[in-house]
């Protein structure tokens, strides 16, 4: 007998069958934005010529397409060879170049892991490494959720880790990373990309955590996907009247730990981490960490991956499966409370 497949059913609704090709992490109606990356960084190519575009054979799924055709002259595909991308990336920095390199964050994070780390981060070269499909933004499974990369590459010298939320802030990390000097590594939201951001009149600055909203009641630090998720909880437990504050931290390292201090040592709030990312060494560790080497003690909780191979399937069921959907969120804060 075939097993059933999970679904999500509402009354008078549809039924939604479980599917990895469901990729889409916009909320239904919510505004999104093509390829925020790949514009981007035509408008800094075009100021700056030392700016290269490569890729292993995804150009069209990390939406640097969009570069290849308005440089041909200045992009590269290097074939379905992570090791030789990144260690041309370090040759061609070597010369005065400013790559941007893309792949899947699983192919970088552990396929390439060894030649960024010896021929770039070691070597403290110009590269920047833009990566897609990062914690559970894919269905497919183990082979394609890069659910470990901040663990990976927040242990690497020298590396500047970014976890952007959505397409606003990708527009705005671009130039700020082609303008820092020295490796980065940054979390890709490709295709139709959320927005979230706008609302709040956001500005994203390189090393610095902002507060979104404030609230009473919660604080949560999170970054990327997680800072939208946020957000939108934040929303619907207002209605409960629970006062959400969102400390928004796109910088992983180095971490704005000054910020992030500040905030949770503001009495009676809960402090809640929230990523897109293993339990096992991504944000949540890091501000563990810092608390209790500086003597910051909110009552604190974590919203994470658990530590294990996750299902594939469609992304709605999958998020709520592993506790980081907007519905999930609320329903383990109210828990906490």
């Amino acid at each position: 007998m075939k097993p059933k497949t999970p679904s999500q059913t509402t009354p008078g609704k549809p039924r939604l069958t479980t599917s990895a090709m469901i990729a889409s992490i916009a909320a239904e109606g919510q505004p999104t934005k093509p390829a925020p990356f790949g514009h981007a960084l035509v408008e800094v190519a075009r100021k700056d010529a030392a700016i290269v575009g490569m890729t292993a054979d995804l150009s069209k799924y990390t939406d640097l397409h969009i570069f290849a055709k308005e440089f041909p002259n200045r992009f590269y595909q290097m074939g379905m060879a992570e090791q030789i991308l990144f260690g041309a990336a370090s040759g061609l920095a070597s010369e005065g170049f400013t790559p941007f390199a893309t792949t899947y964050a699983v192919f970088a994070s552990r396929r390439a892991y060894d030649f960024i780390h010896q021929t770039i981060a070691e070597e403290d070269r110009n590269v920047k490494i833009v990566c897609a499909l990062p914690g559970l933004t894919s269905g497919y499974g183990p082979s394609h959720q890069a659910a470990e990369d901040l663990a990976l590459f927040r242990a690497m010298p020298n590396m500047t880790v970014i976890d952007p939320c959505d397409a606003l802030e990708i527009e705005q990390a671009v130039p700020a990373i082609a303008a820092h000097k020295g490796p980065v590594y940054m979390r890709l939201l490709r295709g139709n990309v959320p927005l979230a951001l706008d609302e709040y009149g956001y500005k994203f600055q390189l090393g610095k955590a902002q507060i979104i909203r404030d609230g009473a009641d919660v604080l949560v630090i999170s970054s990327g996907l997680l800072t939208m998720r946020a957000l939108e909880a934040a929303k619907e437990l207002e209605k409960d009247r629970i006062g959400v504050a969102v400390l928004h931290c796109p910088t992983i390292k180095p971490l704005d730990v000054e910020t992030i201090r500040r905030e949770a040592a503001k009495s009676g709030r809960l402090v809640v981490v929230a990523e897109n990312h293993t339990e096992i060494g991504g944000l949540g560790e890091a501000v563990a960490r810092d608390f209790l080497l500086n003597g910051v003690a909110p009552k604190f909780r974590h919203i994470a991956l658990p530590d294990q191979f996750l299902d594939a399937g469609a992304l709605p069921t999958l998020h709520e499966r592993y506790g980081i959907s907007r519905e999930a969120i609320c329903r383990r804060i109210k828990a906490w409370l």
